[in-house]
């Protein structure tokens, strides 16, 4: 059937747009495999310590949880297991001894050269792209969605993606 201007401005099906959502959840569940299958770490795991490595100076959890637009509690949690597998440090600043500092060690630097990427992740690389406009706009219409749901988890906004689609806790 050849496309005319009327076939061209019919929204898409309800089954088109859920198909989108499915290759879009299972492109990052499938990235997410490869991240922990070629470095050992999850998905926030990897990103978390690039943030971190990328950042001259470090970072504090507190600042960690909002690149990763995560509750402080996962941020920290996250750093706990981060350190116990020696891939990254806590210092005290030295211009304020409150303040600690969060560095990545050589072996994190090593993990995160392992880790196909993008490290931040496909969703997070792909939202990172698109102007404020865009942002927006996808924002009002995801919102609008989330209006028309019953039965939603807000706690899911402060979590780490990878945990929500393996449904098993972020190491």
């Amino acid at each position: 059937m050849p496309v005319t201007a009327r076939t061209r401005a019919t929204p898409p099906a309800m089954a088109d747009v859920l198909k989108r959502f499915r290759i879009l959840l299972r492109s990052m569940e499938a990235h997410y495999r490869r991240v922990e299958e070629s470095s050992g770490l999850g998905g926030a795991q990897v990103w978390a310590l690039s943030e971190i490595a990328a950042t001259e100076g470090g970072l504090t959890v507190g600042e960690l949880a909002e690149k990763l637009a995560i509750h402080l509690s996962t941020a920290s949690n996250l750093v706990r297991r981060l350190e116990e597998l020696k891939l990254l440090t806590r210092s005290r600043s030295r211009e304020d001894q409150r303040v600690v500092q969060l560095s990545v060690t050589a072996a994190g630097r090593r993990k995160i050269e392992q880790a196909p990427k993008p490290s931040m992740g496909l969703l997070q690389q792909a939202l990172s792209e698109m102007s404020g406009n865009e942002l927006t706009v996808l924002g009002d219409e995801l919102d609008k969605l989330l209006r028309r749901m019953r039965h939603l988890d807000r706690r899911a906004g402060t979590m780490v993606i990878a945990e929500i689609l393996s449904r098993k806790p972020e190491r």
